[in-house]
């Protein structure tokens, strides 16, 4: 048997040995995570040659998936797909976990490896909202606070008006757009169309001397912007380009993130 090749869990997850993980509850996870990728439900024969299996391991796979309902298996066309448990069980998880909590050790994480700040912000009609910081360990002024909603021309708010959000923030919206002559809407526009391609926004002292950010999205299962991560520092210490190793990092853990709440590319 050829096992399923897995990433879940990403730096939060190395810590766990494979002396410790049961491997046929993983493989019975990758199949679910197979099934997710797909766009339409598969074939048993499909399954067979992504999974490397033999038919009768992956018959009782299937069979057991079906019997809990992770897995629907249509009688019409012998097709398998995620099962409705699912939808429920996912439900559930998201009404007991708020992005402040699920974000925390992340940035715990990003704090360890930058030796930067870090901060969350989600949307409200009044503009993105600072709702978490995770300080570096030497302090600076970073023009933000708990509390605090941040500016169009803000890292943050050129990922927040980059991309799809809730129906609140468009009214944010047009009042900022209402501040900037034509030229400087272009610039902002461009900066737009550059961040929807890298999901990477970087702006040099947009608030306070001396200090600089860049942001990443979070999505959701929706590919709805649910948040933003914001990375500050001296200018001098935060990478302008998402190709920088760090600004890397921090799109990882955006991605890991995302997945969370069941965002795939």
């Amino acid at each position: 048997m050829k096992f399923i090749n897995n990433t879940r869990g990403g730096d939060l997850m190395a810590e766990v040995t494979k002396s410790s993980v049961i491997q046929s509850l993983q493989i019975g996870l990758d199949l679910l995570d197979i099934l997710a990728n797909e766009k339409e439900p598969m074939k048993f024969t499909d399954i067979q040659k992504v999974t490397s299996m033999s038919k009768s391991n992956l018959h009782k796979y299937l069979a057991t998936l079906c019997m809990h309902g992770a897995v629907y298996r249509n009688p019409e066309t012998n097709t398998y797909s995620l099962g409705p448990k699912l939808i429920r069980l996912g439900n559930v998880a998201l009404s007991q976990s708020s992005l402040i909590e699920t974000a925390i050790p992340f940035f715990k994480k990003i704090n360890e490896n930058t030796n930067l700040t870090a901060l969350l912000a989600i949307p409200t009609p009044n503009g993105p909202l600072v709702s978490y910081i995770l300080s570096a360990h030497y302090g600076i002024n970073i023009g933000a606070q708990i509390g605090t909603t941040l500016p169009l021309n803000s890292s943050t708010g050129i990922v927040f008006s980059s991309f799809k959000k809730a129906e609140p923030m468009k009214e944010w919206e047009e009042k900022e757009y209402e501040k900037y002559d034509e030229g400087e809407l272009k610039k902002i526009q461009k900066q737009q169309e550059q961040t929807r391609k890298t999901l990477f926004a970087s702006k040099v002292e947009p608030l306070v001397k001396h200090v600089s950010s860049f942001s990443v999205p979070i999505f959701n299962y929706k590919r709805d912007l649910i948040g933003a991560i914001t990375v500050v520092g001296h200018t001098e210490t935060v990478p302008k380009s998402c190709d920088d190793p760090v600004s890397k990092y921090v799109l990882n853990v955006a991605h890991e993130i995302s997945e969370f709440y069941g965002y795939y590319n």
